[in-house]
């Protein structure tokens, strides 16, 4: 039975609250050796912005150290603390959800060792840091205070105790799942995908975002649609100044609300947003402006329904407008899970979806080696790693001559999952 860990073996560090603590965690940090375990919480749900608010940093003989970039402010250690280990392997668990907020107080890595991908690329089952640690290292982490606002000050002992928990075994699980990516012969694979997250560009602008207010989907009347456009930009630019979540601004519920059921003058308006809020001082005479000014709007001034589709239909339109690609990608479909069960990694690790339905769409060519440079040069043009190519291009190549659709329910489901209109 797996041992619950309830606190660090060191204790709880103090807080490192100011520019001078940071320089003498550096100091700590070079007389140890080995890889840095790095953590971040940030106050997801709560604030507007991604910052951190609590960074944790553990290294074998440099100590556990519980830093607040809230209080240390801007300092030289930060970008110092990069430099000086740029050599280092960092380990994070789920990269790509902390190192934009480690970027952004001057922590870069340049190489690092994610133990959520790894553990996902070795064919572990369960990759949350606690399932990770119960299964390979036999200790449970709690995990009772995942959820909390971390903008809030103080930041309360139990916090900070189980915010500790989170690197205090990171070295350990890191070398549990090297040890199964070299038995595996993934190490590699690894290594590739973790080089990758490094080079990613940020995401780019989402385009018209407010068509993702959940319930959007049911709404029909250009309208409404025009009514949630406008005030829910209103909410965001309001939500970014006070660096507040938008939906504890108001919720989406409150937005649908006013859109499908207007509000018959400011005060219905100003009462409809005062009950899912707990702010009292906000720009009601300013929004309701614009409340009424969208309902005034009409012809081309009027959103579309949808936006216009950029690349490929989705999947489950592929049946009627291409019905041979169709065909192409439920054979693509069972390749991939074939090949998932003979690797033992998950279908989106194994190659991007995306990537699968660019190469099935088009009519392919008709020689099998013809073919297979075709998919390898589509793949690489999507970005595949170099081991992924290799392990799933002649499996596609081999079936891109097919024209009847291969139909199991597992298929089905994979083929034909309804997607999100684009926005």
């Amino acid at each position: 039975m797996a041992q619950p860990l309830l606190a660090p073996a060191g204790g709880v560090p103090d807080l490192i609250e100011s520019s001078d603590a940071l320089g003498e965690v550096l100091e700590q940090l070079k007389a140890g050796s080995g890889p840095i375990a790095i953590d971040a919480e940030r106050a997801s749900g709560y604030k507007y912005s991604s910052r951190a608010y609590l960074i944790q940093i553990k290294r074998n003989g440099g100590g556990l150290h519980l830093i607040d970039p809230i209080a240390v402010g801007e300092s030289p250690y930060w970008n110092e603390m990069s430099e000086t280990f740029a050599d280092e392997e960092w380990i994070i668990h789920a990269s790509t959800q902390d190192l934009a907020c480690l970027r952004e107080v001057g922590i870069n890595p340049k190489i690092i060792f994610d133990t959520e991908l790894g553990g996902r690329i070795a064919g572990c089952e369960r990759v949350g840091l606690g399932p990770l640690t119960e299964q390979l290292l036999d200790v449970t982490l709690a995990k009772e205070h995942s959820a909390v606002d971390w903008s809030l000050r103080p930041l309360r002992p139990e916090w900070l105790n189980y915010a500790a928990l989170d690197v205090e075994l990171l070295v350990e699980l890191r070398d549990e799942i090297e040890k199964l990516l070299i038995a595996s012969g993934k190490l590699e694979w690894a290594k590739a995908d973790f080089a990758a997250i490094l080079k990613a560009p940020p995401p780019p602008p989402r385009k018209d975002p407010w068509r993702r207010t959940s319930g959007i989907h049911k709404i029909r009347d250009l309208g409404a649609l025009a009514i949630i456009r406008a005030l829910w930009a209103a909410r965001n630019e309001f939500a970014k100044e006070i660096d507040l979540a938008p939906g504890r601004v108001f919720n989406d519920e409150t937005l649908v609300l006013i859109a499908t059921k207007p509000p018959k003058g400011f005060g219905d308006f100003k009462k409809a947003l005062l009950r899912r809020t707990r702010l009292t001082t906000m720009p009601f005479e300013n929004w309701f402006e614009i409340f009424e000014a969208a309902q005034k709007l009409e012809g081309e001034e009027l959103p579309k329904l949808r936006l216009p589709s950029e690349g490929l239909p989705p999947p489950k339109m592929w049946q009627s407008k291409n019905p041979h690609g169709y065909a192409r990608l439920t054979h693509a479909r069972a390749a991939v899970l074939e090949a998932c069960d003979l690797y033992a990694m998950p279908a989106e690790n194994l190659i991007s979806p995306e990537a699968i339905r660019r190469v099935c769409w088009p009519n392919p060519p008709l020689e099998l080696e013809d073919r297979l440079k075709f998919v390898k040069s589509e793949l690489a043009q999507f970005g595949a790693r170099d081991w992924q190519i290799e392990l799933i291009s002649e499996p596609i190549a081999a079936i891109l001559g097919e024209i009847e659709p291969l139909v199991t329910e597992a298929l089905q489901s994979e083929v034909d999952t309804p997607t999100v209109e684009s926005d």
